[in-house]
């Protein structure tokens, strides 16, 4: 049984998140996203390291909680890394179909991880970042954070986990206002939506956090893990249902002017010109 045995986070070598093993508090795993320097976004190699700290905590039974965070105060994670998505994967279906496999891995292993987990919301939740949110089982937020989601604004559809999972947690109506407008939505009122569990001031923050987690390791391990596993049922028939088809979907959609458009004005920081888009597409 040596091959499942759960190992010593510092024997991974990774370079792009941070895991930790009782830390904080003995029984707590975790990950962190450290990629202060573009908001913790992430590229290829930062969800191959999520997906594997993922695994080896879930086969971890010292292990009853896992928190997942982001570096620095700016963000807890805003999603894909477009300066990638444009190099490697813009006009190039075949590797972004690879690219969202590793998406799809990590937020496999993430919501069938077996035991409660906790995402700890520094900084800006924006796209991606906010799938990886929902895909925890609870949220506390810094009080001075937003969510957002962005991708009808920059080439992509957010099926990721948000047309899936937002239904579900905020209702129909607030999830197409989110989706479609991509406007911010502030702590106070991501807690009254149903996004976050808790808003705390951001000096309570890693307070709030260690107490949640303490509550959590005060329950049976195996209870738990099932009680999870019922409540999964909604999210991943929805999951389940529509993923496969969104990474095909989407691979081809790296092919549309919509895409290059939106991570081009994105990477060269200016608006984007929705107006030029439509009018080629008008175009006979």
């Amino acid at each position: 049984m040596t091959d499942i045995a759960a190992r010593d986070p510092a024997s991974f070598g990774f370079e792009k998140i941070v895991y930790e093993k009782h830390a904080r508090l003995r029984g707590r795993a975790t990950v962190t996203i450290n990629r202060p320097d573009v908001l913790n976004a992430f590229d290829f190699q930062t969800l191959r390291e999520m997906a594997t700290a993922f695994e080896d905590a879930s086969w971890d039974d010292d292990i009853g909680v896992l928190v997942l965070t982001g570096a620095g105060d700016r963000a807890f994670c805003t999603g894909a890394d477009l300066k990638e998505q444009q190099r490697d994967c813009v006009g190039r279906p075949s590797h972004y179909w690879k690219w969202m496999g590793a998406f799809i891995d990590a937020h496999e292993r993430l919501r069938n991880i077996g035991k409660p987990t906790v995402a700890r919301l520094n900084g800006m939740t924006v796209g991606g970042g906010n799938e990886f949110n929902m895909a925890c089982d609870l949220a506390v937020a810094a009080d001075d954070i937003i969510v957002r989601q962005v991708g009808t604004s920059r080439g992509s559809v957010p099926a990721g986990g948000a047309t899936q999972w937002l239904p579900l947690i905020i209702g129909d109506r607030r999830a197409r206002e989110m989706l479609f407008l991509c406007e911010e939505i502030p702590a106070a009122k991501a807690l009254e939506w149903g996004l976050v569990n808790e808003v705390v001031p951001r000096s309570r923050l890693d307070a709030a956090v260690d107490a949640l987690c303490a509550k959590l390791l005060n329950k049976l391990p195996g209870c738990i893990r099932y009680t999870k596993q019922q409540l999964n049922f909604w999210r991943d028939l929805s999951w389940h249902l529509t993923i496969g088809h969104a990474r095909d979907w989407l691979a081809l959609n790296n092919l549309t002017a919509e895409t290059a458009e939106g991570i081009a004005a994105f990477n060269e920081k200016r608006p984007v010109d929705y107006d030029a888009v439509r009018r080629r597409a008008a175009q006979p």
